[in-house]
Formats: C-alpha cells, structure tokens, sequence
C-alpha cells in the first residue's frame, strides 16, 4: 500500500530522503574522483528538493576569504563572483558563527547580499535560501548553500536536518580542500617573502618566470623609482604597453595621469596638436581651444608608442619638451612649462633610421637614457604555458567559459611555433581555441591551421598513412585517460567505443593507465 505524502503528495518524502542518503554514502564510498569534485553530490541533493541551486563554499583561514568550491545549478560567471569575507552576508555569518541560517523568502530579507547576481524569484514564486556549516572536529571548513521554491508546509527545521545530515556526509572531503587551499596560499606567501627578500619585484600586470623576465623586472624595478627617460625596444606584439605600465605605477608618479599615443596611429597632420595642442582658430575645424598630450600628462607619465615613426618636423619640436620641459600650442605663443616623465617605445631599428635620416640623432641620445630590450615570444618559450594559463583564464571571465586544462599534444604545437606576432599573436590563438573547444579542454585539433604543421604535430607521412593515424588514435586516447584520471570505462564513453576496444588499443600502444589516475 502505497503512502501519500503531505508535502510532495505522492511517493513517500521520508522513502526519498532515505534513498538519497544511501546513493550519496555509496558515491563517497566508491568513487575517489568526488574528492576532486563534489558537484554530483550536488546536482543530486537539487534534484531531491526541485531546488534551483546548491553550492560549497571554503572557508581559507589564512587570508579569511569565502570562495565558491563547487556548484550546481550556477553559470560560470556567478561562479566566480561567489567572494565573501567572514561574517558578511548570510554565508558570511554562518561560517563564523557555526550556526545554520534560514531565509525564508530572500527577496525581502535585508541579510541576503546575492553576490553571484543570481535570481531572487523563480517565476514569481519566492526562493527560500538554507545555509549549514560544514564542520569536522569541530572546525568550520565551509558552508553548503540550497537555494529552492519556498514551501511553507516544511518547517525550517526539518530543511536545517536535512541539509546538516548530507554537509556532515560531505565534510571530510571539503575539510581536505580547505587544507589544500590554506597550504597553497601560505606557500604562495612564503614566495612573495622571498621574492622580496630576493629584490625581485614581478610587476603584477606581466605574466612570465623565465630568467630573461626575471632580469627585466629587476630593470624596471630600479629605473620605475627614477624619472629618468625610457626606451623600450622590441619586436611588434611583445607587450611594450605593459611594461611602460609597470614603469609608471610602480613609480612616485602613479598618482598620476598615464597618457598613451600611438604615433603610428595619427596622421601627420594630427600628430602635433595631439601631442601639444591647439589654440581655437588654429586651423580650419579648430573651433575651440584643446590640451594636448603632454599638458595631460602633467605630473605623470606619457608613453610615445612606436616613437620610430614620427615625422621629422615633430621630431624636432619632441626634442625641444625633452631638453626644455616646455611647448606652445598649435597657433599659440604662451610658453606652458610641463613636469612629464617619458617612456617611448618602438620596433625599429633607430640606428638604421638614423643612417638613412628618417630619425635625428640628437632625439635618439635624449629617449635613449635607459633602454630596455624586450625579447620575442620565441626567445622564452619557458613562458608559454604559463602566459596560455593566463589567457584561458582572461577568456573564462570575459566570456564565461569553463575551460579546464590544455592537452600536452597542443602545448607542444604552440612550444615550437615561431611566434612572428609574439604574445598577441598567442593570445588570438587561445582565444580562437577556447571557441573552438566542446569538451571545455583544448586539444590540439582546436587549434588554428597555421599551427598543424607536420612538424608541430609530430605527424609527418614518413611510412605512410598508417603510422599517421596510429599516432591520432594514440594521443586520443592520452587525452581521453588524461580527462578522465585513467578511468577506462569513462575514457572509453568519450571515445564512444566499447570498454573492450580501448583495453585492446591501449594494449596495442602499451600505454599504462595509471599513470593518468590522481
């Protein structure tokens, strides 16, 4: 004889909760990749309830911050907003309190913050929002939060029991990330100390730990305290814009107007009153009066990118505000004194302009005073992985991604590609790549064309087809191992093979699929 329950009004509630408790302790009996990710849990416990989402939130005691671990129910983007300080909000409150909260309906409750941006009703029904800490040994690592339709037949109660009875199932695996979290965070400490200790000074804005980097920030570290003139010099792409950035903020100018002209970028008709100024009637279409450039960046910084491409009339005029420190306006006769540090950039070759007598010497010896060269992408390819790191990441918050990881096979195409438009060049090609992906993993065949060479993919037809395909299939089957932490049956469910197919081709290609278990 069947029972009809009261709240849902057809299976038993109680049969159900029972049900779910047993499927949980069997997912965290059997399956080790839930320490990794506890988002099943989750996707089951919304499931239960018709919730709209559920999330663990980690409790790092040595910076005192909340973050979002796991999540269901959410988009990437409210993902990552997930950032409370202790005691803020209502996650906030029950981690430092180490009590339960419940908000019945958090459209109307001052204490609900809503720092993921996520909806406070659900077609016009009010959300109920529960919050248990999660604790081990009585130690508070984190929170688990359900947000689901607001049900007056269920008591606050019966929702703190229940959820409580599921955090405290979950709570030795979520206790191991905090631990994780906290030891990662004081390592990162510990290298802050030493990079200090050591002098070396990483500009936050540049991604990159290579020794000819290293060498570079100690550069910048000691002429940003200065307001002497800068010369950046380097091929097209490199990041130039980045380290005159650096120079100006790390400066006793960074109070300061930073102001940036591209002379490539303006016509030579432009480029004086852009740089000085103009009075009103200066020209035909000069209807008012307009600072220019350097009046702008009075007190501060001005970064003259590509500087190698200026006309020789203003050439003549730049060299004047560097020796002097003054300038008139375009069609004035006041002489305006500025206090301005320079940084200038290019990717030429000065010294050949010069010859040719395309730039003035004198100008090249008064923005020569601390040159600093940039190297090109394929001198320090050690920072390859790292700058791919950044630009996923860069993609995942722009555009609300989730990729996770790069494949091997496609590190190693870009590692030998020649880089001629250098990191902005590898920025487009991560970006293209995080479009192209479908599995959130970036594989080698989502990468562009001019990168599948028969060298860079390791895949020239020497021996025929054969030897070819079998080289394909092989790092397939890597990438599949590798996705699903040596697995076999999951690895074989993305292949869409049989289990037995993969254990005779992993066989064949004598790969040991323990090595990708974590």
């Amino acid at each position: 004889m069947s029972v009809t329950c009261r709240k849902v009004g057809n299976e038993c509630y109680g049969f159900k909760e029972l049900t779910l408790l047993f499927e949980i302790s069997q997912r965290l009996l059997d399956s080790k990749e839930l320490n990794n990710d506890l988002t099943p849990i989750l996707a089951l416990l919304v499931k239960h309830l018709g919730a709209e989402r559920s999330f663990i939130t980690l409790f790092n005691r040595q910076t005192n911050r909340i973050l979002i671990e796991a999540s269901y129910g959410m988009t990437a983007t409210q993902h990552a907003r997930g950032k409370y300080d202790l005691g803020e909000g209502i996650i906030g409150r029950v981690i430092e309190l180490a009590r339960p909260i419940v908000i019945d309906e958090i459209s109307k409750s001052k204490l609900f913050i809503n720092k993921t941006k996520s909806e406070l009703t659900k077609d016009g029904q009010e959300l109920t929002f529960i919050c248990v800490p999660l604790m081990l040994d009585n130690v508070v690592a984190g929170a688990l939060s359900v947000i689901r339709p607001f049900n007056p037949t269920i008591s606050n109660d019966e929702d703190i029991q229940f959820v409580s009875i599921i955090g405290s199932m979950i709570a030795k695996a979520v206790r191991s990330k905090q631990v994780e979290a906290e030891e990662m965070e004081a390592l990162r400490e510990q290298n802050r100390e030493l990079k200090s200790q050591l002098g070396t000074n990483k500009p936050q804005n540049i991604v990159g730990n290579s020794s000819k980097m290293h060498d570079l920030y100690s550069l910048v570290d000691r002429v940003a305290k200065t307001s002497s003139t800068v010369l950046l010099r380097g091929e097209s792409g490199i990041g130039k814009e980045l380290f005159a950035a650096a120079i100006h903020e790390n400066s006793s100018r960074s109070n300061k107007n930073l102001i940036k002209v591209n002379c490539s970028a303006l016509p030579d008709s432009l480029i004086e009153s852009e740089l000085f100024g103009h009075e009103k009637g200066a020209f035909t279409g000069a209807d008012q009066m307009r600072k220019g450039r350097f009046e702008m960046a009075d007190g501060g910084t001005i970064f003259l990118d590509e500087i190698g491409d200026l006309p020789l009339s203003t050439q003549v005029k730049l060299l004047r505000v560097i020796q002097e420190r003054e300038f008139e306006r375009l069609g004035g006769s006041v002489t305006i004194k500025t206090d301005v540090r320079i940084v200038a950039a290019t990717n030429r070759n000065l010294e050949e302009s010069i010859n040719k007598g395309e730039f003035r010497e004198d100008l090249f010896y008064r923005i020569n005073v601390f040159p600093i060269f940039i190297p090109s992408l394929r001198e320090r390819r050690e920072d390859i992985p790292a700058l791919v790191d950044h630009f996923i990441e860069k993609f995942n918050r722009k555009n609300g991604f989730n990729i996770k990881r790069i494949t091997t096979s496609a590190i190693n195409m870009l590692m030998i590609h020649r880089w001629p438009g250098n990191i902005r060049e590898l920025e487009n090609v991560i970006e293209r790549a995080c479009i192209m992906t479908k599995d959130n993993v970036i594989h080698s065949y989502d990468l562009p064309p001019t990168l599948q060479t028969a060298d860079s993919t390791n895949s020239t037809t020497d021996g025929g087809m054969m030897p070819v395909i079998e080289q394909l299939e092989k790092q397939l089957i890597r990438d599949a191992l590798t996705s699903t932490k040596g697995n076999v049956t999951k690895a074989a469910e993305v292949l869409q093979i049989t289990e037995r197919m993969l254990g005779t081709r992993i066989k064949k290609y004598d790969i040991d699929a323990w090595q990708f278990k974590v």
